[in-house]
């Protein structure tokens, strides 16, 4: 994949550094990465899910009182 970030003349090399950063993480290419790396079942990724959404849950709950 290739990132192409447009950077203006007389522009400084930290904000086209931060541009680029954005526009890496916006496209997700580490996560991606990360996940080829280790495959996981089906069924684990589904309960990943679950154990996740009831962690969120108990934090909202607990931030609310």
């Amino acid at each position: 994949m290739i990132l192409i970030i447009n950077v203006r003349e007389g522009e400084s090399i930290d904000k086209a550094l931060k541009k680029s950063k954005k526009k890496f993480d916006k496209t997700r290419v580490l996560k991606e990465f990360r996940e080829r790396q280790q495959f996981v079942k089906p069924s684990e990724e589904r309960r990943n899910e679950i154990l996740r959404a009831i962690y969120r849950e108990k934090m909202r709950i607990k931030n609310e009182e």
